[in-house]
């Protein structure tokens, strides 16, 4: 006991405390560990935004700029050609992203708010407010989201507005299920119940206490349904419900463009024209799920290396 009390030293404990890493080194960390699936889809991603933001500085020419020659063949003036109407599609295709991916996010939002706070707070009732929620998401549920979103349109109007005040209320039970599940085991611990007898406000129990416990599967859930959005909305447009003219769309572009099909055995250039735009949804939707996977990986906390 004696020589363990003579080879105690006060300043070599203290040396070997471990410094904490700020949070710009362990995203740095992160980042570096990140397998070349996640880096292609943040690359892609990277492209798609790049492309959204400066669409006005990058197309070679206007949206809905309306030149003399229809259907104009690859090359020259217009990179990719010109569809049914004579309008620029390389410039179309940049102009897309704004559209697609603006009206997309500001839905899933709009989904991410209202779902998340109503299942927070049907996860603290637990009573007639939770049962009353609950009851409505699934009724909400049970019709398919194409259709009842095809009946509103229908029924409202086909604009930019609709479209996303319907696939955000629409959206919003998923969001609700996933909040409420994981929130039903966090408002049970002693940090909430804590909250709740210093007598804060609901408000604060949900955002400042509940919600940052709860943030990685709404991220996760958010990518999900982002693509599941892109989707609809694709889907929609193709039928002429999503988004209208003179907006450009990826999915209205291969409808405008899909007679260009049955020309590909005299100039391939054409038949790709329409594939084009349905590539770009695809390859959106795969770098989506590259990065969503990656995050998934990072945050759950489970290890597949074999060691």
């Amino acid at each position: 006991m004696s020589e363990n009390l003579q080879s105690y030293s006060a300043k070599a404990e203290v040396s070997n405390l471990i410094e904490r890493r700020t949070r710009f080194e362990r995203i740095k960390i992160a980042f570096s560990k990140a397998p070349p699936s996640a880096w292609f889809g943040m690359i892609v991603l990277a492209i798609y935004l790049f492309a959204a933001f400066f669409a006005p500085l990058i197309a070679p020419h206007a949206e809905a700029e309306v030149f003399e020659k229809a259907y104009a063949p690859w090359g020259g003036e217009h990179l990719l050609g010109t569809d049914q109407i004579g309008r620029d599609v390389f410039s179309r295709l940049i102009f897309a992203a704004r559209n697609t991916l603006g009206i997309c996010f500001l839905a899933c939002s709009i989904a991410l708010i209202i779902g998340t706070i109503f299942g927070i707070i049907a996860a603290i009732d637990r009573r007639f407010i939770d049962q009353l929620l609950s009851r409505t998401c699934d009724t909400l549920m049970a019709i398919p989201v194409m259709i009842f979103t095809f009946i509103l349109l229908s029924v409202f109007g086909p604009s930019n507005f609709n479209l996303i005040l319907i696939l955000g209320i629409l959206e919003s039970t998923r969001f609700f299920r996933i909040s409420r599940s994981v929130a039903v085991g966090q408002v049970v611990l002693e940090y909430v119940e804590v909250a709740k007898l210093r007598g804060e406000k609901l408000s604060y129990i949900i955002f400042k206490e509940i919600l940052p416990n709860i943030a990685s599967p709404l991220i996760v859930e958010f990518g999900v349904r982002f693509i599941f959005i892109i989707f609809t909305v694709s889907s929609l447009s193709f039928l002429g419900l999503g988004i209208q003219p003179p907006s450009a769309d990826w999915a209205a572009m291969v409808r405008e463009n899909a007679i260009l099909i049955q020309y590909a055995q005299y100039d391939i250039t054409a038949g790709l024209t329409p594939l084009i735009p349905a590539g770009i949804i695809a390859l959106l939707a795969l770098a989506i799920n590259f990065v969503i996977d990656w995050y998934l990986y990072i945050t759950s906390g489970l290890k597949d290396e074999l060691k």
